[in-house]
């Protein structure tokens, strides 16, 4: 189980996947998945069969039953009457298909799986059967979704006589299984290499093709190593890599063995099952009668795995989040405060993780109840939603303003206005780490860290209960380092004492905190006139005044302290009166002209481009995500980039999420994810590529030479 889990994960650290579509919990285009009947009516005691056919988008695959060396196979989980039991599934003869540097096995295109069932001796004619299946898979391609349905069948009591409609199917189904063993196999260890000879005499070595052997055993060999076939008059030998040459060779390797043979009248593929088949926990047992309360039939059927997986992504993305740029000077600031509460004990600064993690943990739960709600409503919005809105955009600069004020030594926010900083409680300060942890999940939606795609994606796609669970996991990732900071006190003694230095570090500490409220002014000039960034600027030099006044009060005659402080309080009515004068909508970047070779996004440009099968470059992008911008200044705009677009006839579309734009959250969600970036290549022939939200300049690169130069046929080029 460990292995499963943590092997998709790295393949994922490279590039994340993100979100999943209401009822498949996929993008309906990636997996469509159906339960079909054999039989047309069922009887007592008479078994029949079910068929689950997933039908996979061009480029995706799902997984065998052993998936190599990443991946996870489909599970079913049935909801079966009474009496009625089903077995385990029959699995088609897999492909091999290589990932990078692994090697995974699976299917592409379509996949039928069988599943035998057993009904009890007698039914009663009057009562339908009714069957359902929760289906959960991982189809992938360069990146993984994970993804469900929920699948479900009524069938009549009667005779059981096959369905004509479905004859067919079942047909191809079964043809696409291993057929018994045809040739005996005897297995030999040879150092690091295991040799299987198959006595199929009489085979001529130029009828055989592309032969490979596939263990059912998930260790047994090297899965990405070539297996290296010869024919002679002895038979078929496959020379295959062991995975672990210093452990004992096994004594026999059952699996099932495909090659492709050449005939007269074309090619045609065989496969051959060696050994026993492992029966796989595939088939949930039947769950509790149907006399079973209305609550329990009502709640949904939650596959634990789905979640696990996403929990996970979740956590990691949090993690990662530390290391962001947009979080990092708030959490610096936080751990020079927990210097200055190293004498207080071990209990109290425990109490300081604890008050942080819950300031993060409720400000993620905030958020997630905030963005399921308007999502409900048919909002069409995504991660980072909320910096969509100008206002909220002014109103974090102004935060954010005010505390760099305060570490600057202009302000000792406390008191009244603790509610700005972090001694927002003089007399015990737990209020400051809980508001820190409040800033740091704000200052972080504009980051999109690996894994958070496939988590935030998946989280928005399923009950508020089970989305609520996925963001809790997210921000428990954000807050772990700071809280175990604070449970381990020897990683507090290896810091600095306190001392004067700390008044310096916490006045140099403030210009990232200014640079970041310079960036949130940067962000809202792409969503107001300029008008409104004027009252924007006036805004800040308010609370500046504000904080001003209020200082000067601190220190004056009862008088003049009332007076400065309701200069402080006129102040702040004008920062708010101001903030609410900021227009909520206004044409981005994406309204504009074409701009130094790159188009303005539209959904109608997009679809000529692809119609006239012409490559195309889509860059879906937010003035107020920072790795969108990290990724344009590395590794989009560089000349090798530019030039490689330019040889290959590349249109570049832009699309600008910094407002609301349904058209590009349609597009987003197409492509399985809640936010930006994302970056899709149309080559000419068929769907999209998706890279990384993360990319390098070699990335980029690699992606485009996959798109031949101007003027040459993509057959020409291979």
């Amino acid at each position: 189980m460990i292995r499963r889990l943590v092997i998709p994960i790295l393949i994922l650290a490279a590039s994340v996947s993100a979100a999943v579509a209401q009822g498949l919990r996929t993008p309906p285009d990636l997996v469509r998945s159906s339960l079909v009947a054999e039989p047309a009516a069922v009887s007592g005691a008479q078994p029949f069969t079910l068929a689950v056919r997933m039908q996979v988008k061009p480029g995706w695959h799902v997984y065998w039953r052993n998936p190599g060396d990443s991946g996870l196979p489909p599970e079913l989980t049935w909801t079966l009457p009474a009496g009625f039991n089903a077995g385990a599934i029959h699995w088609p003869a897999p492909e091999r298909i290589p990932i990078a540097t692994l090697m995974n096995y699976g299917y592409e295109g379509e996949v039928t799986l069988l599943v035998p069932v057993t009904p009890p001796p007698s039914l009663d004619p009057a009562s339908p059967v009714q069957i359902q299946a929760k289906l959960t898979y991982l189809v992938c391609e360069t990146e993984c979704v994970p993804g469900s349905a929920d699948l479900a069948l009524t069938l009549p009591v009667g005779e059981p006589r096959p369905d004509p409609d479905n004859a067919a199917l079942f047909a191809r189904a079964r043809t696409a299984l291993p057929a018994p063993a045809l040739w005996p196999l005897s297995l030999s260890s040879q150092g690091d290499t295991l040799q299987l000879d198959f006595a199929a005499t009489g085979l001529k070595p130029d009828a055989v093709r592309n032969a490979a052997y596939f263990p059912y055993a998930e260790t047994a060999i090297d899965n990405a190593a070539a297996q290296v076939m010869s024919v002679d008059g002895t038979g078929l030998h496959l020379t295959l890599a062991r995975s672990s040459p210093a452990e004992a060779a096994p004594a026999t390797l059952p699996g099932v063995l495909t090659l492709d043979e050449v005939t007269e009248s074309g090619t045609r593929r065989l496969a051959f099952a060696y050994g026993d088949e492992p029966v796989l926990p595939a088939a949930a047992p039947p769950p509790a009668p149907a006399e079973a309360t209305a609550t329990e039939s009502a709640a949904p059927d939650l596959d634990a795995l789905t979640l696990t997986t996403a929990a996970v992504f979740a956590f990691l993305g949090g993690l990662i989040l530390n290391l962001m740029p947009c979080v990092f000077p708030v959490l610096s600031i936080k751990v020079l405060s927990l210097v200055r509460h190293a004498g207080e004990g071990p209990a109290r600064l425990r109490l300081h993780g604890l008050a942080y993690t819950a300031g993060v943990l409720a400000s993620f739960l905030g958020l997630a109840t905030a963005l399921i709600a308007l999502k409900s409503g048919g909002a069409a919005i995504g991660w980072g939603f909320q910096l969509q809105s100008p206002l909220v955009v002014a109103g974090l600069a102004y935060l954010l303003f005010a505390m760099g004020l305060s570490l600057s030594g202009v302000v000792a926010i406390g008191g009244r206005l603790a509610a700005v900083g972090d001694r927002l409680a003089r007399r015990d300060g737990l209020a400051g780490s809980f508001f820190t942890g409040v800033l740091a999940t704000l200052v972080a939606t504009p980051c999109t860290a690996p894994f958070m795609g496939s988590a935030v994606g998946f989280a928005l796609t399923q009950s508020a209960g089970v989305a609520l669970a996925v963001f809790a996991c997210l921000g428990l990732g954000l807050a772990l380092p700071f809280l175990l900071l604070t449970l381990w006190p020897p990683a507090l003694r290896a810091l600095p004492r306190p001392g004067a230095w700390m008044e310096t570090l916490k006045q140099g500490l403030a210009f990232p905190v200014y640079a970041t409220v310079a960036w949130l002014v940067w962000v809202l000039a792409q969503q107001v006139d300029p008008r409104g960034l004027l009252a924007a600027l006036i805004g800040l030099v308010l609370v500046g005044f504000a904080a001003w006044a209020w200082e000067r009060g601190r220190s004056a005659a009862p008088v003049a302290a009332r007076i400065a402080q309701v200069c402080a309080a006129l102040a702040l009515i004008g920062v708010a009166a101001l903030t609410l004068t900021l227009p909520q909508d206004r044409a981005g970047p994406t309204a504009q002209a074409k701009v130094g070779g790159i188009e303005p996004f539209t959904q109608t440009r997009l679809d000529a481009l692809v119609n006239d099968r012409r490559p195309a470059f889509v860059n879906m992008t937010a003035a107020w995500c920072i790795t969108c911008a990290v990724n344009e200044t590395t590794s989009l705009s560089t000349k090798a980039v530019r030039a490689a677009m330019a040889e290959r006839g590349i249109t570049y579309l832009k699309g600008d999420w910094t407002n609301q734009n349904p058209e590009i959250t349609r597009l987003l969600e197409k492509h399985g994810r809640s936010g930006v970036p994302l970056y899709l290549l149309y080559t000419g022939t068929g769907e999209p590529q998706v890279l990384p939200q993360i990319l390098t300049e070699g990335t980029v690169l690699q992606a485009l030479a996959s798109v031949p130069p101007a003027g040459r046929s993509a057959a020409a080029t291979r």
